[in-house]
């Protein structure tokens, strides 16, 4: 039986036309209201590729037409991550555990003496991002999946020196900073993310729950966590848990699931987007010490369809600036700040999987909401700005290409 779903922007919760009850989808107060014309047949999951789990393919019907111009600059196996030189060209990751120096034109150079990652699932190489001082020091910090004991594994994050300059680039002086705690089984849900604040003074990164629910709330261990350090490993005295027997002193946050994207907007506040359970994607704005309420709380449902409260049922947790039902399976997330869409300026962008796309979010006096959806019609794995404006995105999986977006001729 066909049905009109209702989904109201302003958070509250809505009946479809058959008298279901929606999930609140936590939004700052707007008056929009999408219509989404779906049928019982167009709720079953779609796995995501090589995750081992499955996300919700997306029915929020995209814009018909983009008001850009994209060009294919090369492509890549499974690529995860990319970040801009000083001199325009790029790092790419790739999942398997290659990085190369791409240059805007598609040349890719093979960047020698990186980790040997566990490559499996969700796993391998991930982030990789420039030190703030990457002019005089050369220094770039890695993210990646390393095996431990009796089948377990987990994310680590790593400095070390990128010679870009030579015939044949490599890494030097590698020296990891910070680990998972604890390693545990599985292959999903590591997260990884890595960003810096914008006065360069901190180094945040994002630790999924791997998959194990409870740990998100466990304050002895960092899974379903974002971690503030210095940029050298070291744990600032002013954290809030810093002090806090039984706690970790990293911990910036809590209360997450799996953090697929951080970004500093231009008032210097950071933000992430995760992945929910079975639908309810969320957008957070992170506040020092807050908790995010996973897996007590969501706007999705469990994937065996047993229902998790929402935010709205605990008001002592964060609830989300914007939440997706159903699913856009997020990766990746910049707020723009270029010339050549003046007019997106102060807006976020995060690439969607299952609902391969990507999704525009504005801001304003009432909340945040999603303005625009451009069909883009493969899995998008990252976003990024680059020097001149354009905005950059990757695709995921094998073959996944590097587009280049900018404004129409």
């Amino acid at each position: 039986m066909s049905y009109i779903r209702l989904i109201n922007l302003d958070g509250n919760k809505m009946m479809s036309a058959n008298g279901t009850l929606m999930k609140n989808l936590g939004l700052s107060i707007s008056s929009a209201i999408i219509l989404v014309a779906c049928s019982n047949s167009e709720d079953a999951q779609a796995t995501r590729a090589g995750a081992g789990e499955a996300e919700t393919t997306s029915t929020i019907s995209p814009v018909d037409r983009e008001p850009f111009k994209t060009s294919e600059i090369a492509s890549f196996d499974e690529p995860w991550a990319m970040t801009f030189l000083p001199d325009g060209r790029m790092l790419v990751t790739e999942k398997a555990g290659k990085l190369f120096i791409v240059g805007t034109e598609g040349s890719k150079t093979e960047v020698s003496n990186v980790p040997e990652v566990d490559y499996g699932g969700q796993g391998g190489f991930g982030d990789v991002v420039l030190a703030p001082d990457f002019a005089t020091s050369g220094n770039v910090y890695l993210s990646w999946v390393e095996p431990g004991e009796n089948d377990t594994r987990g994310a680590v994050v790593a400095m070390a020196r990128l010679d870009a300059t030579a015939t044949e680039p490599t890494l030097e002086n590698m020296k990891i900073i910070w680990n998972q705690n604890p390693k545990v089984t599985g292959k999903g849900h590591y997260s990884h993310r890595i960003v810096f604040s914008p006065d360069g003074e901190y180094l945040f990164i994002g630790s999924g729950d791997r998959q194990k629910f409870d740990p998100a709330q466990d304050m002895t261990g960092n899974l379903g966590k974002i971690v503030r350090l210095y940029p050298d490993g070291r744990v600032p005295k002013d954290n809030p848990f810093y002090d806090k027997e039984g706690s970790l002193p990293e911990i910036w946050s809590l209360g997450h699931r799996n953090i697929l994207g951080m970004a500093f907007d231009s008032e210097g506040r950071l933000w992430n987007q995760e992945m929910g359970p079975r639908d309810g994607d969320e957008l957070n704005l992170v506040q020092r010490g807050g908790n995010y309420g996973y897996p007590i709380v969501s706007e999705g449902v469990h994937y065996d369809g047993k229902d998790i409260p929402n935010h709205d049922t605990r008001p002592e947790f964060a609830a989300p600036k914007v939440a997706w039902v159903p699913t856009i399976a997020p990766s990746g997330l910049i707020f723009y700040s270029g010339e050549m869409f003046p007019g997106w300026n102060g807006s976020a962008f995060i690439g969607g999987l299952a609902s391969e796309a990507l999704i525009r979010v504005s801001f304003d006096d009432a909340g945040a909401k999603e303005a625009e959806r451009f069909a883009m019609g493969r899995r998008i794995r990252e976003v990024e700005q680059g020097p001149e404006g354009a905005i950059w995105v990757l695709e995921d999986g094998e073959g996944g290409r590097l587009l280049k977006l900018t404004p129409p001729e």
